[in-house]
């Protein structure tokens, strides 16, 4: 199946070269096949490949005769060294390149030159609602956006194998842990913790590893891409704010096999949880692809009022899986309200048609959420 990616890596580019990184599997290599047919690659994972820039980088400046030509370096995170060269191709000679990986945890812990802002960073994500033609709530919330898992007859076993490629490849291969068991366990954990407030005492002793070991493996998830903190919005006066952050992975496939969910049926509990999620991903991809400066939060109030969603000071969201939104629904974003701190006050959820409470807050079906999301009319861009 194609799928017509968001992300536009000729108009990208136009004014500088970047780092492109994203989880394995989300498409990046495809990603350059489609956009960027002309340009001169260098797959760090074709040995031959490897084995000629390793001992003779200069090779790329002998063979991109045409200066306008974008020359792209894939899994650049295996020769952390070749950005030197990167480096002075761009001040010389005024190359642009595409550097892509799957990990920026090599070159930015190794000490790496990343460049000193000749390179911005973009990330490519799993498949996102408009990307996927007559796109099915309920598959992707069993299956989903990882390219190979959405569309596929076997989803379950695609999935096993990403999470066993997961382990073997990024975490065994850049050997930042020796434990592989304990890290296998703590993936389980986290992914049961999918969403939660992180207490890093607590997980760490159901994890039987020290809070410090804990850290560590949240770092190693963050710095993969395959997980991200959404941190509290801690800016409220007349109630005051928790400051623990949540913590999610970058994928609800990937989440529902490691907690063995089973089938996710429509208005069951599990269909809320990942209906939230699902909502977090999206805003998450959109405000990335659109190069939207605007932090992502949560607010919960020590009183125990929560908003599951914050966009900078521009929108808070509230996200439901009912079919009608009632006043009971509507407790957490009135209470954050009475500080009149953001633009736009929202619900996503399954109703039916949109509609404005007397108060303001907008209620707006989860599809016609994303198509204002996408076209910019949620978050200006």
């Amino acid at each position: 199946m194609k799928y017509q990616r968001q992300l536009n890596l000729v108009k990208l580019l136009k004014p500088k070269s970047f780092f492109l990184f994203g989880p394995r599997s989300t498409g990046k290599t495809t990603l350059i096949k489609e956009q960027l047919s002309r340009a001169r690659v260098y797959d760090l994972l074709d040995a031959e490949v490897y084995q000629t820039l390793l001992k003779r980088p200069k090779i790329i400046e002998e063979e991109t005769l045409d200066p306008k030509q974008i020359v792209v370096i894939d899994e650049v995170q295996r020769i952390p060294s070749i950005l030197n060269e990167v480096q002075r191709l761009i001040t010389n000679k005024g190359l642009k390149f595409l550097l892509t990986g799957s990990s920026a945890r090599k070159l930015k812990r190794g000490g790496a030159n990343l460049l000193a802002g000749r390179a911005w960073e973009a990330s490519l994500f799993p498949l996102c609602y408009p990307e996927i033609k007559n796109f099915d709530l309920i598959q992707y919330l069993n299956n989903g956006g990882l390219p190979q898992v959405y569309g596929s007859s076997f989803p379950e076993e695609e999935l096993a194998s990403y999470v066993g490629t997961y382990l073997r490849e990024e975490i065994q291969a850049e050997a930042v842990t020796r434990n592989i068991q304990a890290f296998a366990e703590f993936l389980d954990a986290i992914a049961l913790a999918n969403g939660q407030e992180i207490n890093y005492q607590s997980l760490a002793s159901d994890c039987q590893v020290s809070a410090s070991t804990l850290k560590n493996y949240i770092q190693i998830l963050e710095d993969t891409l395959i997980g991200f903190s959404l941190p509290a919005f801690t800016q409220t006066k007349k109630r005051k704010a928790i400051s623990r952050s949540k913590h999610f992975l970058f994928d609800i496939g990937v989440v529902n096999h490691l907690c063995r969910r089973g089938s996710i049926k429509s208005k069951s509990e599990l269909f809320g949880v990942t209906f939230e999620h699902f909502i977090i991903l999206e805003v998450r991809s959109f405000l990335s692809y659109s190069r939207s400066r605007l932090k992502m939060g949560y607010w919960r109030s020590t009183s125990q009022f929560e908003v599951d969603l914050t966009i900078g000071e521009k929108v808070a969201i509230e996200v439901k899986s009912t079919e009608l939104v009632q006043d009971k629904h509507l407790k957490g974003l009135k209470a954050l309200k009475e500080e009149n701190l953001f633009d736009q006050y929202i619900v996503v959820s399954m109703d039916s048609k949109e509609r404005r409470t007397q108060d303001g807050i907008r209620i707006i079906p989860w599809r016609s959420f994303l198509e204002l999301l996408w076209s910019g009319q949620i978050v200006k861009v």
